[in-house]
Parts: C-alpha cells; sequence; structure tokens
C-alpha cells in the first residue's frame, strides 16, 4: 500500500483554493466590466454634474434636465456677484455632442481605475447659446459699468531723507477680451460659479511691492538721495543733498529711475547766476579815493555749466559725498567778494591815467592815451584780464601798422602798448587824436608792467 504524503497533500490543496478564487475574482471582474460597458465609472462627472454608475442614456437625460436652470455666478473682486442665467441667453441642449466619446476613455475592463481616481469630464460642446444676447448681458455687468479704478503700479515718496513705498493699487478694471472668453469658456464647461480675480481677468499693476524690480528701484533711489556735494566758492560754499535731488527724480512705468537732466542744468545754472563774476558790476576803489562802479568785461569767475551738469549727474548716480570746486571755463584770481584782489592795472579813462599794483603795492603808474570817442573808438568800459604778453609785435588796423616792444592784449585785439611815435600823453589828447582803442603808453611805462605783470592780471577800465 501506497504511503500518503500528507505534506504534498495539503499544499496541493492551498493551490487549489488559490486558483479557485483566483477565478472567481476573475469571474467577478469580468461580470462588473461587462455592467460597465453600458454603465460610467464610480465617481464619474461631466461638467461638474455626478453620474457616476449611470447609463449612458441616463446620463444624456440627467445633462440635458441640467440645461433648464442653469446659472452662472460671478463673483468679482469686491466680493459682489451678478448671475447670467441659462435662459436669458437661450442656453439650449446641444443633441449630438461629444458625450459618446467617454466610451472609448472608459473602458469596462478599467472600470476598478473609478474606484481610485475621480473622473471628471468636461464638453465644451454640450451646449448651445445665442452668441449675441450673451455678448449683450456681458456688456450689462455692473463690473464693466461702474466707476473705474485704473490699475496702479507700486510707488516711491521721499521722506526724512530716504525713498518709502507707496503700495500699489489693484484697482477693478477688468479686461473685456478676457472676461468674455472665460465667461463662455465656464458656460461650456457648465461651471456654475466663476471668480473673476482666480481667472486674471483684472488689469493687475505689474509690479508691487513684493517685485524684485520694486526694491532694486528703491535702492536705486536712495542711493541717488544720499549724495552730497558741498560747492566751495571761496569762504562761502553750497550743499546739495538728497532734499533737493529728490525732486528730480522720477520713476517710469518700467521702474526705471530717470534724473531730470534739465533740472540738474538749471541748479547748476543757479550756482552760475549766483557766484559766477565775469560782466558784473563792482564797486571799485580808484586811485584817487573815490569809489567808482564798474560795469562788464570778460574778467571773473566763470562756471562751465556744461561740464559741470554732467560731472554732478555722474556724481549723483555714484551717490557721491564729497567737497569740491565746480569745474570753470574761467577763474579769478580771488574767489571771495573782491575777486580783483590786490595784483591789478588800473586805467581811469577820465584822468588819462594808469596804476600798476602787485600785492597791493604801486609798482608804477603815469600818463597814457586811451580810445578816441569821436572816431567811434573808445577804449570800452569793464574789468578784464590780461590775455598774454609778448614782446616786438607789429599791430594791424584799418589804415595803419605799428610796430611796438612791449605787448599787453586785455580785451581781444585791444591792449597796453608803447606808442614810440608819441612825445606827449595824458590830458584831452585821446578826443583828438587817440587810438583805435588800444592804451598807448610812455616806454619806460609799458616796459615795468611789462616785467611784472601775468598773464589773467585783472585790468579795470572806468570813468569818474
Amino acid at each position: 500500500m501506497k504511503k500518503i504524503n500528507i505534506r504534498e497533500f495539503f499544499e496541493n490543496k492551498i493551490t487549489g483554493y488559490i486558483i479557485i478564487i483566483f477565478a472567481a475574482i476573475i469571474f467577478v471582474y469580468l461580470l462588473i466590466s461587462i455592467f460597465f460597458t453600458n454603465h460610467l465609472f464610480f465617481n464619474t462627472s461631466i461638467n461638474g454634474i455626478n453620474l457616476s454608475l449611470k447609463t449612458y442614456e441616463e446620463a444624456q437625460d440627467i445633462l440635458k434636465g441640467s440645461i433648464s436652470d442653469y446659472k452662472l455666478q460671478i463673483i468679482e473682486r469686491d466680493g459682489k456677484i451678478e448671475e447670467i442665467l441659462g435662459k436669458d441667453i437661450e442656453l439650449k441642449f446641444k443633441e449630438n455632442n461629444s458625450g459618446i466619446n467617454i466610451k472609448e476613455v472608459q473602458a469596462p475592463l478599467k472600470w476598478i481605475v473609478g474606484l481610485i481616481k475621480k473622473q471628471n469630464y468636461y464638453m465644451n460642446d454640450l451646449v448651445i447659446y445665442n452668441d449675441e444676447k450673451l455678448k449683450n448681458k456681458i456688456k450689462e455687468l455692473d463690473c464693466l459699468n461702474k466707476d473705474i479704478i485704473e490699475p496702479k503700479n507700486v510707488g516711491f515718496k521721499y521722506s526724512n531723507g530716504s525713498y518709502e513705498f507707496i503700495e500699489e493699487i489693484y484697482g477693478n478694471k477688468v479686461d473685456e477680451n478676457k472676461l468674455y472668453e472665460t465667461i463662455e469658456n465656464s458656460i461650456l464647461r457648465g461651471e456654475a460659479k466663476l471668480d473673476l480675480n482666480e481667472k486674471l481677468c483684472y488689469e493687475n499693476p505689474e509690479y508691487t511691492i513684493n517685485s524684485e524690480k520694486a526694491m532694486t528701484t528703491k535702492d536705486t533711489l536712495n542711493k541717488y538721495v544720499s549724495t552730497q556735494i558741498t560747492y566751495l566758492f571761496g569762504n562761502k560754499n553750497e550743499v546739495l543733498d538728497g532734499n533737493r535731488i529728490n525732486e528730480w527724480l522720477s520713476v517710469n512705468d518700467d521702474l526705471e529711475v530717470i534724473i531730470n537732466e534739465n533740472s540738474v542744468k538749471d541748479y547748476v545754472l543757479e550756482l552760475s547766476a549766483k557766484y559766477n563774476t565775469v560782466g558784473i558790476a563792482r564797486n571799485f576803489k580808484s586811485s584817487t579815493g573815490k569809489v567808482v562802479e564798474v560795469k562788464g568785461g570778460y574778467y571773473g569767475w566763470k562756471i562751465n555749466c556744461v561740464a559741470e551738469t554732467k560731472m554732478l549727474l555722474e556724481n549723483i548716480k555714484l551717490g557721491a559725498v564729497l567737497e569740491k570746486e565746480p569745474i570753470y571755463t574761467q577763474k579769478g584770481i580771488n574767489r571771495d567778494a573782491d575777486d580783483i584782489g590786490d595784483t591789478y592795472v588800473e586805467i581811469n579813462i577820465t584822468r588819462q591815467h594808469l596804476w600798476f599794483y602787485k600785492d597791493g603795492e604801486l609798482i608804477t603808474q603815469g600818463d597814457v592815451v586811451t580810445g578816441d570817442p569821436g572816431k567811434g573808438y573808445s577804449t570800452k568800459l569793464g574789468t578784464y584780464m590780461l590775455n598774454y604778453k609778448q614782446k616786438e609785435a607789429t599791430l594791424r588796423g584799418p589804415n595803419y601798422e605799428a610796430k611796438v616792444i612791449y605787448w599787453m592784449p586785455f580785451n581781444g585785439n585791444i591792449g597796453i602798448h608803447d606808442a614810440s611815435w608819441r612825445y606827449s600823453f595824458g590830458g584831452t589828447i585821446y578826443k583828438s587824436n587817440g587810438t583805435h582803442g588800444c592804451v598807448n603808453s610812455p616806454s619806460y611805462l609799458a616796459k615795468t608792467i611789462f616785467d611784472n605783470i601775468e598773464e589773467g592780471t585783472p585790468v579795470i577800465c572806468y570813468e569818474e
């Protein structure tokens, strides 16, 4: 008699049970699959309507029934809700929709997927409506017709030496094209609610306080107003800082900082008007003891407005803190109130006399002959400066040519020089036999001046 192996018996029996159970599961799964040949999966919705386990015919009927009382709630930024009713736009169920295509997606053998994952479908051809009526309903919405507040980018305000943010304004301006497109899509998808803010239907500011560009712009503004330039004018000074510079700054729509170059130029012109001394009226104490007013001439301090404006713009962009003189096209001898100083040539036209002082000491003086007023050649009044000095020069003009040993021009081709052809100077000679504008001097006087004078020395011509 064959001996039975208990272990093998039980192993074979267990294997048999497993096979039977597995076959039963497959059988049940197939039976359920047959059910889903004409039914929708678990957790199935179409255009937001729950149609789980409904036949395709039932699903169509339910969808059709949902159209009759359809309404779309439009939620606006301020919380107000407006509605568009299906009946107002002649919303109807479209019989020949693509619902049947869901059969191709929900293959019966995949029904178990519905237990694991929600099956949400949206059909854009489920309904039809009157497009013109929809456009009219949209145009009637309050969100397009109430007082419109335009969106505004983050701003910047100068206060107590630095810039602060001005919070951006979101406003309530709706993008009409985006609004129509979004409402249309919501209706086609059967959505019951539309949040205009979530769907980005509003025109929003491009830059906010949290924008990286806004912080960069603020840093740039604060760098510019940190500039402090102390302009030196002898014993006086002018301080330029953020309290003035902020008036020249603006920010464009791209949050780029703009420096108003015209305002910078105007500031430099202000300095020029206040501190330039070329041509100003000076109260000059003459050698005769009288105080005379001398106007005109080319001597004095003159700021180079073009170069200084350019330099100031660069310093603002650097946030520079410094003391400096402005850039000059021309400088005088002294920067205080009396910019002539104590080295100068004094020519009294009335007395036809000249004095030359150096470091406050009278070096020489003597009678001269100046321009002939009767012929229109009067020596021009004003304060000038020696342009240069030249030994042995030939002076030429209308109908004359003269050789001189000491030539010292101070006003174009007008200058001081020796006049060896003259035997007398001073008095009223200039009224009948004056020069073409130059100052004729005896040789000794011209030589002493020539030997001691330097380029840039003031030359004052005046009448009593």
